[in-house]
């Protein structure tokens, strides 16, 4: 054989029993497969074999698999980011002529999703209150196929009332997706509460370390996996196994990150709340909070992230000053990570609420709390 072609041809030299607590990468497009006859192009590579590097290497169904079962999911899909969970599940219940509800409190680009691609495909989503609890019935259409909760809500925080919407959705044969992220998928139990599929953007807690950016899709039962799977086909979502091993080797953390994040969260949150220049603190565990018996009756801890409002002598262009005076907060969108991050929302919206550019959004991260409250002292004081 020529030297050119064993390059491309090599056998394994090194043995292969080595073991590691590691899951290896694995890179690769091309599966080989050891007869033509058992060819095939299937996305059930968990059950069939595997077919195609698009659907997942070992890495990838690695982490597909310790979510679910983290989850007590049938079956998780491993997709690029949080905003393709989100298209993935409108695509997989919804057609031209659907209905869906998505709270006003649901992350940002979901809503922006329903207002551009979704109604440039003539399907109708529309905004409800999120703290509307059984009253969602009213909102039921005949035509109605999904219903979205994220609890607690994006930037607002509320916590909602998601056995009552259930409830409500199932009695009329409606699915129900929840936006999972804040509780990690494990703070809050989605398919013991009856939602019919969970995302998380792996992103935040999974990640941990604001450096990678991964969703996860997770199934109830074969009848949402097998609804959610040809969409995934035919969308494409291939993602890195690279960022696959980085999400797998965040979990191993996962349980002593929340930990002292919710403790550390609590604490600032705490702070915040007899400080004068302060009206109102949304963290789920304070009463303060919108749905604050809901949270304390169905979740079985708070994460890193909450906002906080100032009173309304402070301007927003107050405000914005705050912000930039921060030295160990940095100003960033995302959450989850180590490093505590802060952000103004000049232009949030909220039936018949006016924040006036008061509203802040805090991701509290692994520092020394002190320094942390002092930070947001000193910043504070500038600002009296």
């Amino acid at each position: 054989m020529d030297w050119r072609t064993k390059l491309l041809n090599p056998s394994p030299k090194a043995r292969q029993d080595y073991r590691s607590l590691s899951t290896p990468v694995y890179r690769g497009s091309t599966v080989l497969f050891h007869d033509q006859l058992v060819v095939t192009d299937d996305w059930r590579q968990a059950e069939f074999g595997y077919s195609y590097g698009l659907y997942g290497t070992p890495t990838t169904l690695e982490l597909a698999a310790r979510i679910a079962e983290l989850e007590g999911a049938s079956e998780t899909f491993i997709v690029p980011g949080g905003q393709a969970a989100i298209a993935l599940i409108y695509f997989s219940y919804c057609q031209a002529g659907s209905h869906a509800l998505v709270p006003h409190s649901a992350y940002g680009p979901n809503k922006a999703m329903a207002e551009g691609m979704m109604r440039g495909l003539n399907i109708e989503v529309e905004a409800y209150d999120p703290l509307i609890g059984a009253g969602i019935d009213g909102l039921i259409r005949e035509n109605t196929s999904l219903i979205w909760c994220e609890s607690p809500g994006s930037v607002t925080m509320e916590v909602q009332d998601v056995p009552a919407i259930v409830q409500a959705a199932h009695t009329r044969g409606v699915a129900v997706a929840l936006d999972n992220t804040y509780a990690a998928g494990v703070m809050f139990d989605a398919f013991a509460h009856g939602v019919d599929v969970s995302m998380q953007a792996l992103t935040k807690y999974v990640g941990g370390h604001s450096d990678l950016l991964l969703g996860s899709v997770s199934a109830r039962d074969k009848h949402a996996y097998d609804r959610l799977g040809p969409i995934y086909q035919q969308l494409g979502l291939a993602v890195s196994p690279d960022d696959c091993s980085l999400a797998l080797r965040g979990l191993q953390t996962l349980a002593v990150r929340l930990e002292v994040l919710e403790r550390n969260t609590l604490e600032v949150a705490k702070w915040l709340v007899d400080h004068p220049l302060v009206a109102q603190v949304l963290h789920p565990a304070l009463p303060s909070c919108p749905g604050h018996e809901v949270w304390t009756r169905d979740f079985s801890g708070s994460t890193s992230v909450f906002s906080f409002i100032f009173e309304d002598a402070i301007s927003a262009d107050h405000v914005v000053g705050f912000i930039n005076q921060l030295k160990i907060f940095k100003i960033g969108m995302s959450w989850g990570g180590v490093n505590s991050l802060a952000v103004v929302y000049p232009d949030l919206q909220r039936p018949n609420q006016d924040f006036g550019g008061r509203i802040v959004r805090l991701n509290i991260g692994l520092e020394k709390v002190e320094d942390l409250t002092h930070d947001l002292a000193q910043a504070m004081e500038k600002l009296s």
